[in-house]
């Protein structure tokens, strides 16, 4: 039953990305005459060129390449990422025929950046969520899930860097504007408007896939590892695990102490060292914690 109801959270939570990401085009994209990244981008400036849904290319494209996910790639990531451009095509269709244009941020050309940003960090967000629930987007994040199946040495990153740097260039001429002679006046704006959304929504999407439980592991090499987990213990509440060990060097034996402790507990582990001769430590950056622990009362 537990399970069960872990399932269908996780498609709910697929549902209500898809949603947001509707909205967040029709909002804050559509409007300001810039393409964001991936395939979405492509679909965008084809629907300011011509006037064909973002929504019927997004199904276009998104509907092939679930179903060739489903039988090359993974089936429960392929079903929710069919259900997440199922509900985003329709989501991002019915509001086009809403009537938005009351709460649609249209900067008019001036303060584009604001509405790039935004849009950017709830790209972001989203693509996080989805990419924490085993789904994606569609697009390009199906082919980055293929290749990373078939060959995982290969860097994705150049595969996406390419694409958004094809969309970014194809910009510069589709929203060019025509001058009172004829002619069209090319800008580098759309341009540069594209790579900032890129880097924002890369960078919130990221941030998320490495979660908010951040901490930091210390390594302990001492000869008084007894009374530093106890103190370890008393004032931080966090236990250690005890390995031994022997000094390459000297040849004497040693304990070797590894704790994991909060953000805002590092100084203070730090000051708990400070009072043991003998003892040399180093620290890393943990991203995220993982497991069932016992809780020191």
């Amino acid at each position: 039953m537990k399970s069960k109801i872990k399932f269908d959270l996780s498609y709910l939570w697929v549902i209500l990305a898809a949603v947001l990401l509707a909205f967040n085009y029709q909002l804050f994209i559509v409007e300001n005459s810039f393409a964001p990244a991936g395939i979405n981008g492509i679909a965008t400036m084809i629907q300011y060129k011509t006037g064909f849904s973002i929504s019927y290319m997004s199904l276009i494209i998104n509907v092939p390449l679930c179903i060739l996910a489903y039988f090359l790639v993974d089936k429960v990531f392929a079903k929710k990422s069919l259900c997440f451009c199922l509900v985003y095509s329709f989501v991002f269709l019915f509001l086009q025929k809403l009537g938005l244009e009351a709460f649609q941020y249209d900067a008019q050309g001036h303060d584009t950046i604001f509405p790039v940003i935004l849009s950017g960090v709830i790209s972001g967000a989203v693509y996080g969520i989805c990419f924490r629930l085993n789904a994606s987007t569609g697009g390009t994040d199906i082919v980055s899930k293929y290749i990373s199946k078939i060959k995982p040495h290969l860097n994705f990153f150049w595969v996406t860097f390419t694409l958004n740097a094809f969309v970014a260039a194809v910009s510069f001429f589709v929203y060019a504007e025509p001058s009172s002679v004829g002619e069209f006046v090319y800008d580098y704006k759309p341009v540069c408007l594209c790579v900032t959304y890129c880097f924002v929504s890369s960078f919130v999407g990221n941030t998320i896939l490495k979660g908010t439980k951040s901490a930091y592991k210390f390594t302990v090499i001492t000869t008084h590892a007894e009374q530093i987990s106890e103190q370890i213990k008393k004032e931080l509440r966090h236990s250690s695990t005890r390995i031994d060990a022997v000094g390459s060097y000297s040849g004497e034996g040693y304990t070797m102490l590894i704790c994991v402790v909060n953000r805002h507990q590092l100084v203070d582990f730090q000051n708990i060292l400070k009072s043991y001769d003998k003892t040399f430590s180093f620290c890393e950056q943990v991203s995220e914690t993982y497991g069932n622990f016992k809780h020191i009362k």
